[in-house]
C-alpha cells in the first residue's frame, strides 16, 4: 500500500500552477501535501488536509475525483493523472489513528448544530476549534447524517464514520443529542431562550422528490433515500427498476445487486446519464442494466409503462406518441432527487425560504433571522460532500464573526 501510495505521489510533477488545486472545490494544497509525503512529513501531511478539510478521509472515498483533482491534472492529458485520492486516502486514515488531542478551552459561547450531515459536522468541528461550546441535534440515532444513511456501506465504510465521531466530536468535547428532532419538542427559539448565541441549520434534503405519475403510492414502490437508508428493511424480488440515472440511483443499483436481485435496469429519460463515469461504470460491471430515452408514464402492480423520448426541433425532450410499452418487475425503486423538510421552517418565525422550499441564506450563510445560519443541501439543493464541507467553511467564519460581534 506505501509503496504504491509513493509511486503516485513521486509521478507528481509539482506544478507552479496546479490545475489539480483548481479542479478541487474545497481548494486542497494537494502539491503540498504530497511534498511533505515525499519528504517523510506524514503528519504535516495530515495537519494540512484535515485544518483545510474535516472531512478529509470520507472526501479521498467517495469525491468525484475524475471531474475535480484527478480530472484536472495536467497528467491527464496523456489518460493518467496522479491519483490524489489514493494519496490523501493514505496520509487521512494514518494521520486520523493519531488524532487524540482533546477540546480547545472554552470560550463560554454556546452553539446549536441542527443536523449531522456533512455540513453540520464541518461547522461543528470548526466552531469547537474555537472555543465554543458546540450541542449538535440529530434525528437519527447516530451522526452523519447523508453520510450514514445516504451511502452504501461499500463507497464509504460505516467505520470511518465511526471514527470520526470518536476523533473530532467525542475527544473534542462536542455534544450529540440524538433522535432529537428541532421543531417538535424543541424548537430553534427554544435553543435562543436556553443560551445558544447562534445556530447552525442543516438538515440537508430528506424529502424525496416523486414523479407525480399514477400508481406512485403502490406497494411495490420506494423511494431511493429511504431504500439507501435501511436497505435490509426491503424485499424487492428478483427483477427491479430504477427510474433515475444519477450517483444516487448508482447506488440503489448496486445495494439491490449486493441484497440478491438479479436483473435490476436503470431508466433514462435521456440518452446520457447523469452519475459519474466512475459510478456509471462500476453498475455496468456489476451487472446493472440501462434503458435509455425512456420516460415513465404509469406504475403497475408488476411493472412500468414508458414511452420512448425524443428531442423536438425545439431542443425540448418529448414522449413518442404510440411507443407505449410495459416493462415488467417486482419493485420500483424512484431516484429523481430530493427536497429539503419543512419542520424547522414551519416553526420559525422570520425564516424564509425560495420556491424550492430550500433555506434562503447569503453567501456566508446567513439566514432571514438573525443568529440563524445555514449551508448545504438545504441551501443549495443535493450537491456533493465535498461542496456542502466548502460552503460550510464561509459559514463556520461567518458564524464566528457574528458571535465575536456580540461581545462588543
Amino acid at each position: 500500500m506505501a509503496l504504491h501510495v509513493m509511486d503516485e505521489a513521486n509521478r507528481c510533477l509539482q506544478c507552479k500552477n496546479p490545475m489539480c488545486r483548481k479542479g478541487c472545490p474545497i481548494n486542497t494544497n494537494i502539491p503540498e501535501a504530497i511534498r511533505l509525503l515525499r519528504e517523510n512529513k506524514l503528519d504535516e501531511a495530515g495537519k494540512l488536509l484535515f485544518y483545510n478539510n474535516p472531512l478529509t478521509t470520507v472526501c479521498s472515498l467517495i469525491c468525484n475525483h475524475e471531474k475535480q483533482c484527478e480530472g484536472h491534472c495536467v497528467l491527464n492529458h496523456k489518460g493518467n493523472p496522479v491519483h490524489f485520492s489514493t494519496i490523501e486516502n493514505y496520509i487521512s486514515t494514518f494521520y486520523a489513528n493519531q488524532m487524540v488531542e482533546g477540546p480547545k478551552p472554552s470560550n463560554g459561547m454556546k452553539v446549536a448544530i441542527v443536523g449531522s450531515g456533512p455540513a453540520g459536522l464541518t461547522i461543528a468541528v470548526i466552531l469547537a476549534r474555537y472555543g465554543y461550546e458546540v450541542t449538535i441535534f440529530e434525528i437519527r440515532d447516530k451522526i452523519g447524517g447523508v453520510l450514514r444513511y445516504g451511502i452504501p456501506e461499500f463507497r464509504l465504510p460505516k467505520s470511518v464514520l465511526d471514527d470520526f465521531e470518536y476523533r473530532h466530536i467525542r475527544l473534542k468535547g462536542i455534544k450529540v443529542r440524538p433522535n432529537t428532532t428541532i421543531g417538535t419538542s424543541i424548537t430553534i427559539d427554544d435553543l435562543f431562550r436556553d443560551g445558544y448565541k447562534a445556530i447552525f441549520v442543516g438538515t440537508g434534503t430528506w424529502r424525496p422528490n416523486a414523479l407525480g405519475i399514477k400508481g406512485e403510492s403502490f406497494g411495490n414502490v420506494h423511494f431511493a433515500i429511504d431504500y439507501l437508508a435501511s436497505p435490509e428493511a426491503y424485499h424487492l424480488g428478483d427483477n427491479v427498476i430504477i427510474i433515475g440515472v444519477g450517483n444516487a440511483a448508482m447506488d440503489v443499483a448496486r445495494t439491490c445487486v449486493r441484497n440478491g436481485s438479479h436483473n435490476v435496469t436503470c431508466f433514462a429519460r435521456r440518452d446520457t446519464v447523469s452519475a459519474s463515469q466512475y459510478e456509471f461504470s462500476y453498475a455496468q460491471l456489476e451487472g446493472v442494466k440501462f434503458e435509455f430515452n425512456k420516460i415513465p408514464v404509469e406504475i403497475l402492480d408488476n411493472g412500468v409503462i414508458f414511452k420512448d423520448s425524443a428531442v423536438n426541433e425545439e431542443g425540448k425532450l418529448v414522449e413518442v406518441e404510440g411507443s407505449e410499452k410495459v416493462y415488467p418487475c417486482d419493485s420500483v425503486i424512484v431516484s429523481v432527487s430530493q427536497g429539503a423538510m419543512n419542520r424547522v421552517v414551519s416553526t420559525t418565525e422570520g425564516l424564509e425560504t425560495n420556491e424550492k422550499g430550500l433555506l434562503k441564506a447569503d453567501e456566508s450563510g446567513h439566514t432571514t433571522r438573525p443568529g440563524v445560519f445555514t449551508s448545504g443541501d438545504v441551501v443549495s439543493g443535493a450537491k456533493t460532500v465535498v461542496e456542502a464541507v466548502a460552503a460550510s467553511k464561509k459559514t463556520a467564519e461567518a458564524m464566528h464573526e457574528y458571535m465575536q460581534s456580540l461581545k462588543e
